[in-house]
């Protein structure tokens, strides 16, 4: 799958207006900011339509992937955009992570920790600006958007080994930690 999508998720009570570009984009943020309700409320569509009060609008189709028979799921899903909360275990998995990368669709993944077995850009993690129990619209919006050096906590707190090594082979030595850079 390729290219830029915008999405709009509401009912009579609230709204969300989303933008997936990559494979893979992360929506973190604190309790009570409306990320569940995101997925509650594309999971009523899922199953009931416009019936459940809920209108979803898209280019493509969206989906929630939830349930331990989410390998078998997956397969039932092309160039779409596919939606999963931090509740689900297996989206921690190395087994995820290696069937999401083979996959045609987008990944839209509601989580408040890192994800060490994914690789995902830095520019597609986002949170909601000035969300609120009672706040009425939603919309997205970059939690990194400025570059900075690495530091060894960062590294070691948002990447894996693997992906350590990976990155240290293509960053310039000078913005490179001394211990990275014979990686």
């Amino acid at each position: 799958m390729v290219g830029k999508y915008r999405i709009e998720v509401n009912n009579k009570y609230t709204k969300y207006f989303l933008t997936v570009q990559r494979n893979f984009t992360i929506l973190q943020g604190n309790s009570a900011t409306g990320k569940t309700e995101l997925i509650r409320l594309l999971s009523q569509y899922e199953e009931n339509g416009e019936a459940s009060g809920v209108h979803v609008s898209c280019d493509v189709p969206v989906h929630v992937l939830r349930g331990r028979f989410w390998e078998e799921d997956i397969e039932h899903f092309h160039n779409s955009i596919i939606f999963l909360d931090e509740s689900e275990q297996y989206a921690k998995t190395k087994e995820f992570a290696e069937t999401a990368q083979k996959n045609d669709n987008y990944f839209f993944i509601v989580n408040r920790d890192p994800l060490h077995e994914l690789s995902y850009s830095i520019n597609e993690i986002y949170t909601f600006r000035n969300a609120a129990a009672s706040q009425k619209y939603h919309e997205d919006f970059r939690v990194y958007n400025e570059m900075v050096p690495l530091n060894n906590s960062l590294i070691s707190k948002y990447l894996s080994e693997t992906a350590i090594r990976k990155i240290a082979r293509q960053m310039p030595s000078e913005i490179l930690p001394e211990e990275y850079k014979n990686a």
